[in-house]
């Protein structure tokens, strides 16, 4: 069940998901986004990440950073989450500290808010309704954005940035984008690592992963024809760049996919 932010927070957050695993899953890869998730268990069920070997049981709030790297999740059935799944150019506007710190992490929210979080999802419990929960959820967020509105101007610069790795080919070139906006190659870097957590390359890397999966979990596309379209060199970089992505192949995907179903695709798209 998906529900859209209110019209100050949408440049910023995406939506927000209700998700109700429905079977207990067991050591399920999940891979990298490219979002900043911020998850809220709603539920008395229970989860459990592993990400790059460190284990962590999903808190009442966590904030999943930027992965670069594929990850394990075991979920036990009837949990329910509220998930807010925030650009990757606007995550710094919610959260106090570097996003670096968060990447390839599940972090617990109440190392970065400390009682106000607890507060906040108490409240959040009372809620009677998902619409009530979500508006509470809303409303947070928005006062997260408040607080660091002197952001919003290097974020818009990030999203400018961003948008353009994303429509402008098949290629990451570092100089031709410096020049492009006029900044250097270094102060982009660390515009990246503040603000969204990674660096340029790697965000190019995940989107062009994305931008794979979507074609070998729904296409019948040959596996060259995809690598090269997504702007791998060849069929054996494209599969390196999968696998280090989500652990398996893109053959591997597509026999999940035709054995399990939907399952698999959601399994893979939870995010959490």
């Amino acid at each position: 069940m998906q529900f859209f932010p209110s019209d100050i927070l949408k440049p910023y957050v995406k939506s927000y998901t209700v998700i109700t695993i429905d079977r207990d899953l067991v050591n399920e890869v999940f891979y990298p986004s490219g979002y900043v998730d911020l998850v809220i268990n709603i539920s008395e069920g229970s989860a459990t990440t592993i990400i790059d070997g460190r284990i962590r049981k999903l808190p009442q709030v966590e904030l999943l950073g930027h992965l670069t790297l594929p990850s394990r999740l075991t979920v036990s059935k009837g949990t329910v989450v509220l998930i807010a799944r925030i650009y990757p150019y606007a995550s710094a506007l919610f959260f106090p500290n570097p996003m670096c710190e968060f990447t390839n992490f599940a972090t617990d929210a109440y190392g970065i808010f400390s009682r106000e979080i607890y507060d906040f999802y108490d409240s959040l419990m009372h809620a009677e309704t998902l619409k009530q929960k979500v508006g509470m959820l809303d409303k947070f967020l928005v006062s997260k954005l408040i607080q660091h509105e002197k952001k919003l101007r290097k974020s818009t610069i990030i999203g400018q940035v961003c948008q353009h790795i994303c429509t402008t080919g098949d290629a990451f070139d570092s100089m031709a984008l410096s020049k492009s906006y006029g900044l250097s190659e270094r102060y982009i870097q660390k515009l990246f690592t503040d603000m969204v957590g990674i660096s340029p390359v790697a965000f190019f890397s995940v989107y062009r992963f994305n931008k794979s999966l979507a074609q070998v979990l729904s296409t019948n596309h040959s596996l060259t024809s995809i690598g090269y379209d997504c702007g791998y060199f060849d069929q054996a970089h494209f599969i390196k760049e999968f696998k280090k992505f989500t652990g398996i192949t893109p053959f591997e995907a597509r026999a999940s996919l035709n054995i399990n179903g939907e399952e698999f695709q959601q399994a893979v798209n939870i995010g959490f």
